[in-house]
């Protein structure tokens, strides 16, 4: 599948601006782990700008089906197993661990997206450029802050990607501050 036709089908499913954003965030940073790892890039990029498409559909009344919906909605529009697999993995609420790096990748990263979203928002400037690796690291003990974020899942990447979290939070910031026009930060 060509981005601009998963981005064609995420935007007929979501119309949140926000979700959006953070798919596009997400979409970044599965990218950049993808080059950082040697793994193909564009499926991992697939993964993270569709790993929520279903969100809307699901959100609030059926939370427990969000990423079920997402992976066969994905799998309908052709896309690999692998990449139907991570987003429904993604979701830990289902119980599934992850089996690929990509479906790793794309759990840890989630929330992690976010906590740098919340992390900008909180500068003066309100943007993603002015936002530093440590900054990142500093925000994840601060147990009010971003309580969205799963601290848990965040920690858990070094382990799924056998990589300091230092390294995964500096990848990914990197990657969504080469988009933050799209992002809005």
């Amino acid at each position: 599948m060509q981005r601009q036709v998963a981005l064609d089908l995420l935007n007929s499913k979501l119309q949140n601006k926000n979700l959006i954003k953070h798919s596009l965030a997400v979409e970044a940073a599965m990218k950049a782990l993808a080059e950082h790892f040697g793994e193909n890039e564009n499926d991992w990029a697939l993964a993270g700008l569709l790993h929520d498409v279903d969100y809307s559909m699901v959100v609030p009344d059926r939370l427990s089906e969000h990423s079920k919906l997402g992976a066969q909605i994905c799998q309908e529009n052709g896309l690999s197993k692998e990449i139907c697999q991570a987003i429904l993995t993604h979701n830990e609420a289902h119980g599934l661990e992850p089996q690929t790096k990509m479906g790793k990748a794309l759990r840890s990263v989630d929330p992690l997206t976010g906590l740098i979203v919340a992390a900008a928002l909180v500068l003066p400037s309100k943007k993603i450029a002015d936002v530093k690796t440590e900054t990142v690291l500093n925000r994840m003990e601060e147990k009010s802050f971003a309580k969205g974020a799963n601290r848990e899942i965040i920690r858990n990447g070094e382990k799924l990607l056998e990589m300091p979290l230092a390294e995964i939070v500096s990848i990914v910031l990197k990657a969504m501050q080469k988009i933050a026009g799209e992002i809005g930060l």
